[in-house]
């Protein structure tokens, strides 16, 4: 058998962009003062102003985890909590990190990956109860990991709820680019609009090689980011690498672009995948999530040939990336479907 093909594993399976490399290989040539304090982060850093909002503080980082439990970390005492939904990927996938930065979780059970106004009712009702963590932060992920996408009115209605009892509203940006191509909206009306307090904004599953940004929108919770970043371990010395990758993937929309690739691509799939019945979708596809279940022999098939996730038993998850192309998704399902 020959080697495994993980095109549909997962988004950070495929590289980088050659856009993304480019800049890389120029930010190389020259010398440049470290820890961020370059031409190359504050490119970036300006990129993401021009996106959010004169006012934000940010901090580039290396990885999802570091931007999640940091941004979150760097607001919260040890008494407090977060509230998340139980399929959250800072919950279920972050192992201990969060609470090795004193996070303590409190998932919440949800149908669809989606937290609404009334799943905070529980936890505000801490509030004031010495026995109990007290809710300080909502987390949200957008996309969702069920691949649902929350639309700016839903993210409006939680960020008030969180506001009106002191909490304060973080999104997991790590597929924030397919959540914006899915609406049709930009990132001011999907993230500052909205109320979002602090964003964890991903660019690695969107083309990058490792790159993502802290931003804390609430101005008055800002201040001392990069000391929390550096305690976090994430201050790196040679950080031009990482704004050379945003800011060639936010300028020119090249990140918008490759989340449309990636959508509209999963959207092919779906709709190939289930044209002959023998394959059911299990959930609606909304930016670059397949969930499909499928008759043992052809899962066999494909499991001989691609790598891909068994999400729940018998419902496995097929994702598609900016550099998916027609003729892999069209290759997919030539083999799926005999």
């Amino acid at each position: 058998m020959g080697s495994v093909d993980w095109t549909f594993a997962s988004d950070n399976t495929l590289g980088a962009h050659p856009r993304v490399l480019a800049a890389m290989v120029e930010s190389n040539v020259e010398a440049a003062h470290g820890y961020g304090d370059d031409e190359h982060s504050n490119a970036a850093i300006a990129e993401i102003r021009r996106l959010l909002g004169d006012h934000v503080e940010v901090a580039l980082v290396a990885t999802g985890t570091a931007a999640n439990v940091l941004g979150m970390a760097h607001v919260m005492r040890p008494y407090e909590c977060v509230v998340c939904p139980k399929t959250a990927h800072i919950y279920k996938d972050e192992n201990t990190a969060p609470g090795s930065f004193g996070l303590t979780m409190l998932p919440i059970i949800t149908t669809d990956g989606k937290l609404r106004p009334a799943d905070l009712d529980d936890a505000i009702g801490a509030l004031g109860n010495p026995h109990a963590a007290q809710p300080r932060v909502v987390s949200i992920s957008q996309s969702t990991e069920l691949g649902t996408v929350y639309t700016c009115a839903e993210i409006a209605a939680l960020a008030t709820k969180a506001h009106l009892h002191g909490l304060l509203l973080h999104v997991d940006g790590s597929r924030i680019a397919n959540a914006l191509v899915a609406e049709s909206v930009s990132a001011k009306e999907m993230i500052s609009d909205t109320g979002v307090d602090i964003l964890s904004f991903g660019f690695s599953k969107n083309g990058a090689v490792m790159a993502e940004a802290i931003v804390i929108l609430a101005p008055e919770i800002g201040d001392g980011l990069v000391y929390t970043v550096k305690r976090g371990m994430q201050l790196v010395s040679k950080g031009r690498f990482l704004g050379a990758q945003i800011a060639a993937l936010l300028q020119d929309d090249l990140w918008l672009n490759n989340a449309r690739v990636a959508n509209a691509m999963a959207r092919r799939l779906a709709d190939s995948l289930t044209v002959a019945s023998r394959v059911e979708l299990t959930r609606s596809v909304e930016a670059n999530h397949v969930f499909v279940r499928m008759p043992t022999e052809i899962h066999e098939r494909l499991a001989g040939r691609y790598g891909f996730y068994e999400w729940s038993p018998g419902e496995f998850r097929l994702l598609s990336s900016w550099s998916t192309t027609e003729d892999q998704v069209d290759a997919f399902v030539s083999l799926a479907l005999g």
